[in-house]
């Protein structure tokens, strides 16, 4: 209890400075590939729930720590790594929203080609960047498109897992090109849903407020909260 304790104050450190926005992932333990996502909303000292509960999908083997805003607790039995199937548990920011086309919204939205690129070939100097593959040097064997035929990706979220920005450190074999998006069915890594339910958590998002995702086990995430005040 000592480990939850340290993440739950960090995270209630976290949350008082300046968040006002949460995505809550809760799964029911640490190999399941189903959980439910709640959005919050804080009006001064109080979380209160915005919209309902939906059913996600995430990553085929389940959850493992990632690297994000949290520490991971020192003797963490599953810890995010890449190619290992899991979603990344812990606090994360969420960087730029992004599509296929134009979206209007408040919050960072980027239109992305098939050009653009995340990498997740570790052996490259790019590992987990968004790239435009034709201002480099492609250095990767392994890559995603960020536009392909098919509609994952026609509307999601970036999650800063790892140092995905520019800028950023990417810790290599940590996990890489981390998302929320769209698919029916668990993924290599991503939290995923339908094209309507993205789109609704695309525009309640509020860049002012500086939104969260909270993702962990049912036990991780009530530990995470337990000092705010929930409705």
């Amino acid at each position: 209890m000592k480990i939850l304790f340290t993440l739950g104050f960090l995270f209630m450190t976290l949350i008082q400075a300046q968040t006002r926005q949460l995505i809550v992932v809760t799964t029911e333990n640490w190999s399941t590939p189903e959980g439910k996502l709640q959005r919050y909303e804080r009006t001064g000292s109080v979380w209160q729930k915005a919209g309902k509960a939906i059913e996600i999908k995430l990553g085929r083997n389940g959850l493992g720590w990632g690297r994000g805003l949290h520490t991971i607790p020192e003797h963490a039995r599953f810890i995010k790594k890449e190619g290992d199937g899991k979603s990344p548990a812990g606090i994360f920011a969420l960087k730029q929203a992004f599509g296929y086309a134009p979206f209007q919204i408040d919050y960072p939205y980027e239109v992305y080609r098939e050009t653009d690129h995340c990498v997740d070939d570790i052996n490259s100097k790019y590992y987990n960047k968004i790239v435009d593959s034709t201002k480099i040097k492609r250095d990767y064997q392994s890559h995603e498109k960020m536009k392909f035929p098919k509609e994952y990706y026609k509307y999601g979220i970036v999650v800063d897992h790892n140092g995905i920005m520019e800028g950023e450190k990417s810790i290599r074999g940590a996990g890489s090109c981390i998302f929320i998006h769209i698919k029916a069915i668990p993924t290599a890594g991503c939290t995923v849903m339908s094209e309507a339910q993205i789109k609704e958590i695309m525009q309640w998002l509020d860049p002012k407020k500086t939104p969260l995702l909270v993702q962990g086990t049912e036990e991780v995430v009530k530990a995470l909260m337990k000092d705010e005040r929930i409705r």
